[in-house]
């Protein structure tokens, strides 16, 4: 009896599959990932043909009006791709129909072919975007409906197959077309974004535990830019974290913290903010003009390494500032009696913080 009807002819009795109270039916689910789908493989999925991805995404869930997934609902997704080949539809179409689900856990399989990935993404975005548009956001232990795994599918799909998807607007993409479908989003385009960055952030720190990437590192590169392009956000807490492995890095970290608490405590203790330019005329010691230099030879080459995404370049010019900063603070004296001096050298040190701060927020970092 199934395979009597093509999966076409299925598409309209989505409709009548309530997919959520607040978000409508199943077939306004499908008519929204479909425009994800669009959305976002321009540009990012190379091998992906678009009409193929289209169509993938008009049929994903037609089969869920099938006898045979009706009594059986693990089949959701097989047996749309069974009936997809039966009607003569593309194998590609086929093949993302029974692959758009995935990857439903850790040990899961990632799809691997554009089309496949492009519908993957999609159908993910759209629950996500849907139900943070409704304020249903999952609480503590409580996540009825499943958002953090659809989550961290979501990421898998994007760094296993190294896509420079630009979340921000695939997250905007599919809220517009929430709304083009009549759903009353309590949450606007804007804020639906910025929360699901920052869900995407948490969940992006559960999955590389396993990987033995540390949180804190995460959350060091998230706080300097909270970057919605998972695949050049991994590649800075990659560099940072094998900065940090070596001898200068662990030494800069702690010259770091010990430039960053003096400022901090000299700030509270005179309530002003040492951020002022470094006044050349009053580096009295070898030192402090070493340090200055340092500083801005570290800046001239790690801000255009890091805009160019040659992350570990930017680490090697921090790297060269270690030996100034051990020699500054062996040498000098930061609370000099003359008030002149001892501004500059907080102001001095506020510049090393600044400058380490360009790659990654390090008061972020642990241990």
């Amino acid at each position: 009896m199934d395979r009597k009807q093509t999966l076409e002819s299925r598409v309209p009795d989505l409709e009548k599959v309530v997919f959520h109270a607040k978000l409508g039916t199943r077939g306004r689910a499908r008519r929204a990932h479909g425009a994800v789908g669009r959305a976002s493989w321009q540009g990012s999925f190379p091998a992906a043909i678009p009409e193929l991805a289209r169509r993938a995404a008009h049929l994903a869930k037609a089969d869920l009006t099938s006898e045979m997934v009706g009594e059986f609902p693990e089949l959701q997704g097989v047996m749309g791709a069974y009936y997809a080949r039966h009607d003569g539809e593309d194998a590609a179409v086929a093949q993302a129909i029974a692959e758009h689900y995935s990857p439903q856990g850790p040990a899961d399989s990632c799809p691997q072919d554009s089309v496949s990935v492009a519908v993957a993404i999609a159908e993910k975005v759209d629950t996500l975007v849907g139900f943070f548009s409704i304020d249903e956001r999952p609480t503590g232990s409580r996540d009825p409906f499943a958002l953090r795994r659809a989550a961290l599918g979501v990421i898998r799909l994007i760094l296993e197959n190294n896509l420079r998807l630009q979340l921000r607007s695939v997250f905007g993409a599919s809220h517009g077309y929430l709304n083009d479908t009549g759903v009353d989003a309590a949450a606007g385009a804007d804020d639906v974004a910025e929360g699901l960055i920052t869900f995407f952030a948490d969940r992006l720190k559960v999955h590389l535990r396993e990987e033995g990437v540390r949180h804190d590192l995460v959350d060091a590169v998230f706080a300097r830019e909270a970057d919605d392009d998972l695949v050049r956000m991994m590649a800075r807490v990659r560099a940072l974290q094998a900065f940090l492995a070596t001898e200068d890095g662990a030494n800069l970290l702690a010259a770091y913290r010990r430039a960053a608490n003096i400022v901090r405590i000299e700030e509270k203790k005179d309530g002003v903010t040492f951020d002022g330019a470094v006044d050349q005329a009053k580096l009295e010691q070898e030192e402090e003009r070493v340090i200055a230099f340092a500083l801005a030879d570290a800046d001239a080459a790690a801000v255009p390494a890091l805009e160019d995404e040659q992350f570990e370049d930017a680490m090697t010019a921090l790297a060269r500032m270690r030996a100034p900063v051990d020699a500054f603070f062996d040498q000098v004296t930061v609370n000099a009696d003359d008030a002149g001096l001892r501004t500059n050298r907080l102001n001095l040190l506020a510049a090393i913080r600044t400058t380490l701060d360009r790659v990654a927020d390090f008061s972020k970092i642990e241990g």
